[in-house]
């Protein structure tokens, strides 16, 4: 007979008096005030519930006006945003020749930048994952991923344009720094929520941190990993279209000419590819996370 809610389900592998049978017992008993809120698909919340959601209130009405929202302004707006949008229309392809070259240069940067910054961010990962690093390792990674993580892409942009020049490889410097300082932290995490038993086995064993991380942790943390890095590659083309504002190559500075330009009908036909190029890459990504799992 299958348990049911209210009834006592008891381990019958073992038998009956040995030692630890009481023990194993799952009291699976659901009092009745509790089914019945369960019953119900909506409930009043709890005095502590609604503190909390008053606190969350007051706090998002803090940040708003500190923000400066004003939906008067976004609602006498809109005939302008209407005007800016009717002027793109109908988009011009005929630089698709230039369109398309930046847009090859600015997926090759992406993924230059991908495959370095993921490596790296690995790399610090390790030692900023409290469960395979002394607490000094950790402290220190940590610390650097906070640093990284602090300065904007453009920040780093533009000092490599400063250091190597313009063009494309200040682009790939900049996210390359720009990945280990988005990533590397979540690299980390996903290494610290790895079930701890393969971790404990292997220490018991004997096995040194090369081991552990080698057949406990990247197994484990390994789908999370390539996930997080389709997201971060989908992430930098975008990025990547941006550093071209300040010099870093891609297809920013031919965007940011248009819009100088009042070419309203070049600029959609930028904003068009760069939208069927981030689509693409993010069909290939879902099919490449759907094969992983």
């Amino acid at each position: 007979m299958a348990p049911t809610l209210s009834s006592s389900k008891t381990d019958t592998a073992e038998p009956k008096g040995t030692p630890g049978t009481r023990d194993k017992q799952i009291n699976t008993h659901l009092p009745e005030a509790e089914r019945l809120r369960l019953s119900r698909p909506f409930s009043l919340p709890t005095p502590r519930g609604a503190a909390l959601w008053a606190i969350i209130a007051v706090v998002l009405v803090w940040a708003g006006m500190g923000a400066g929202i004003n939906p008067d302004k976004l609602l006498s707006g809109i005939p302008n945003m209407g005007d800016f949008l009717a002027r793109l229309f109908p988009p011009t392809f005929d630089k698709f020749g230039v369109i398309a070259k930046l847009l090859i240069e600015t997926l090759q940067m992406a993924l230059v930048g991908t495959v370095l910054g993921a490596l790296a961010s690995l790399l610090l990962s390790f030692g900023a994952a409290s469960n395979v690093s002394p607490r000094w390792v950790y402290t220190a990674c940590r610390g650097i991923l906070n640093v990284l993580r602090s300065i904007p892409e453009l920040i780093f942009a533009l000092m490599f344009v400063s250091a190597v020049g313009l063009g494309p490889f200040a682009g790939i410097l900049a996210i390359v720094l720009g990945s280990v300082g988005s990533i590397g932290k979540v690299y980390a995490e996903a290494m610290e929520s790895v079930q701890p038993g393969p971790v404990e086995a292997l220490t018991a064993v004997g096995a040194n941190k090369r081991q552990i991380i080698s057949y406990a942790v990247l197994p484990q943390a390994a789908p999370l990993l390539v996930s997080y890095t389709l997201l971060l590659f989908e992430g930098n083309v975008r990025g990547a279209t941006i550093l071209g504002l300040v010099g870093a190559g891609g297809i920013g500075l031919e965007l940011t000419t248009a819009m100088r330009m009042y070419d309203y009908g070049h600029l959609c036909a930028i904003i068009i590819s760069i939208i069927v190029l981030v689509t693409i890459i993010d069909r290939i990504s879902a099919f490449i996370r759907a094969k992983l799992s």
